[in-house]
């Protein structure tokens, strides 16, 4: 049976192309696809979307953390975006063929040779996670390089699931994990008040009291305040809904949206669910779009 896992690496470069184009290209391999490609360069990070099989794609993202130990040094990184890692976080997303306990595996196999190919120590999140802290992202990344530089050696919480505790001296320390599929959203504010963006997020998301599966932070991005989102399960928590939120709240400060942004890719259910809530669409059904009926119908399931 054919296995179609998805891998989200996202990576500490984001201004030089030749160093993204050198890390995606060591990812290249027979069985994986390129799906997408963004980077930013006030965040200074990339975010790579691949799909394959489920030996190759394990494969394929070792590659890529090593590729990237070699051409970053997050001694002289500076960027909006907090990070861990020249490889910041690996996480595995079950597509078709493969359930999130296989994706679970398969971080620890990963985990378990970027520690022994490279001497890039590694935690495990969200799914993967051997630790109820852990399972947050944040919380593993808190303080960033300087802070696990400084604390990985003499802070029991702070030793990796993966190798010694000592962060590679250029490379840092990498997360891998298993997960849902994620949403990177983005809302940019008719202000360059990152103050204004750090409050809204901080209503939004769900650690501060906001909305269940939603991440959010704020940065300065392009000359604009930006509130910064990740949505961790866009079924309970759509899209629409959290845009609606930020909206409100940006209301009282006197701001309002000015764009947003998807980072990487989206599932078409989310667009639809969207498009149904602003649109207002009685009776709406995902089979009265176009594509979804021909789909259907060529596929012999109607």
């Amino acid at each position: 049976m054919s296995t179609l896992v998805e891998c989200v690496p996202n990576f500490s470069e984001g201004r030089d192309k030749g160093k993204v184009d050198a890390i995606i290209e060591a990812m290249k391999m027979p069985g994986v696809y390129l799906l997408d490609r963004e980077m930013d360069s006030d965040h200074n990070r990339c975010v790579i979307t691949l799909v394959g099989e489920r030996e190759a794609i394990q494969e394929a993202a070792i590659r890529g953390v090593g590729k990237a130990a070699e051409l970053i040094d997050l001694n002289s990184h500076t960027g909006a975006h907090p990070r861990l890692g020249a490889a910041d976080v690996v996480p595995f997303i079950p597509i078709d063929g493969v359930t999130i306990e296989d994706c679970v595996a398969m971080a620890n196999h990963v985990g378990e040779e970027i520690w022994k190919r490279y001497q890039i120590p590694v935690y495990l999140y969200e799914a993967a996670a051997r630790i109820p802290e852990r399972q947050g992202l944040e919380n593993i990344r808190r303080g960033q390089f300087e802070g696990i530089r400084a604390e990985i050696a003499t802070i029991p919480a702070r030793r990796p699931d993966f190798g010694e505790p000592r962060v590679h001296p250029t490379a840092g320390a990498t997360v891998v994990g298993a997960r849902k599929f994620l949403i990177a959203y983005n809302v940019f504010l008719n202000t360059s008040d990152v103050d204004i963006a750090k409050k809204i997020a901080k209503a939004v998301r769900f650690s501060s009291g906001g909305m269940r599966f939603v991440k959010g932070a704020g940065f300065l991005v392009r000359g604009l305040a930006q509130v910064s989102m990740n949505l961790t399960d866009f079924e309970q928590t759509p899209i629409h809904r959290v845009f609606e939120l930020v909206k409100r709240e940006a209301a009282r400060y006197g701001v309002v949206p000015v764009a947003s942004e998807i980072v990487g890719l989206i599932p078409k259910k989310a667009l639809e669910q969207a498009a149904e809530w602003f649109l207002q669409v009685e009776n709406f059904d995902s089979s009265l779009i176009l594509e979804n009926r021909l789909a259907a119908v060529m596929g012999g399931k109607m």
